[in-house]
């Protein structure tokens, strides 16, 4: 009766091993288009709650070939260790979980600097919203990241950065926000042909055939600013913008109000006609000048954190 209970017990263990092994073997074979196509029917949410998932089966899945290694050890049957016990791996859980708590600012050793754009960018403490809060916001520093180069190996978070940014999706705009808006010494800045696709994701702009999307380049993204040259069939022209909470209203040149698509207004301005004046000997000691008129951007307003 003993060894047919422990047949029955064997055998349910093995049955839910299997069952749990089929997780970590689905996270494994999945490719980064997999993810795109997920991000893209179903969302940000949905694709982190997955993960989430994936997670805790993971752990259900280590916790059960434990317990059958102890089964099978005590059936004089000599097994791998699959895990310590439980009170060594809440120690480990409590060092890791106070370990990083510390390096958001909560430990006794005061601030500390953020250790990458991600970590600077996206606040938020360690437990706010609990495991699934964490993975998304873990999810989105990685994506942090990615945008201004920081790293570069594929990541969900770069993933789904990209994909999002395809689509002028509100994913990428929420990161291109926290760049745009950032500490330039912390976050770095968009740049190359992302900062392209980001500034036209960022302030709204839709493709139409009655009104093309001008092209841009050399446009950089990051610490309050947003510059570039504007190229359309009537010629180029380079532009700025100012995000109206960090610098004043320009007080040099015409400048218009506009908003991106997370409702911060910004102070745009194109460069303008300015006389350059070239000196040349005249002759008899004398100085003249070439004068030439000139398209460039007004001096940049003055930030409201240095006034």
């Amino acid at each position: 009766m003993k060894h047919k209970r422990n047949i029955i017990l064997l055998l349910t263990l093995t049955a839910c091993m299997v069952i749990l092994c089929s997780f970590p073997v689905f996270a494994a074979e999945l490719t980064e288009a997999e993810v795109e196509q997920a991000v893209a029917n179903q969302g940000k949410e949905a694709v982190t709650g997955n993960i989430f998932i994936w997670f805790l089966c993971a752990i259900a899945f280590l916790k059960v070939s434990q317990k059958i290694d102890s089964f099978m050890a005590s059936l004089g049957i000599n097994v791998g260790n699959t895990g310590g016990n439980m009170m060594a791996e809440l120690l480990i859980a409590g060092r890791s979980l106070a370990s990083s708590m510390h390096l958001r600012g909560g430990g006794s050793g005061g601030y500390r600097a953020p250790s990458s754009p991600g970590d600077a960018a996206v606040g938020g403490s360690f437990l706010s919203g609990g495991l699934s809060g964490a993975v998304g916001r873990q999810v989105e520093r990685s994506a942090v990241n990615t945008a201004p180069g920081y790293t570069e190996h594929s990541s969900i978070g770069s993933v789904m950065y990209h994909s999002s940014l395809n689509k002028g999706g509100d994913f990428a705009n929420n990161v291109i926000s926290r760049i745009a808006q950032g500490n330039y010494n912390q976050v770095g800045s968009i740049k190359g042909a992302d900062a392209e696709k980001a500034y036209i994701s960022y302030m709204g702009m839709k493709v139409d055939s009655t009104h093309p999307v001008p092209n841009y380049s050399n446009m950089e993204i990051g610490g309050g600013r947003i510059t570039g040259t504007e190229s359309t069939e009537s010629g180029s022209r380079e532009f700025a913008l100012y995000h109206a909470d960090q610098y004043m209203a320009p007080s040099q040149g015409t400048y218009e109000t506009v908003q991106s698509v997370d409702g911060a207004t910004w102070y745009k301005q194109y460069a303008q006609d300015a006389v350059t004046k070239t000196p040349y000997d005249a002759g008899g000691g004398e100085v003249a000048y070439h004068e030439s008129i000139d398209q460039k951007l007004p001096p940049t307003p003055p930030r409201k954190d240095r006034i």
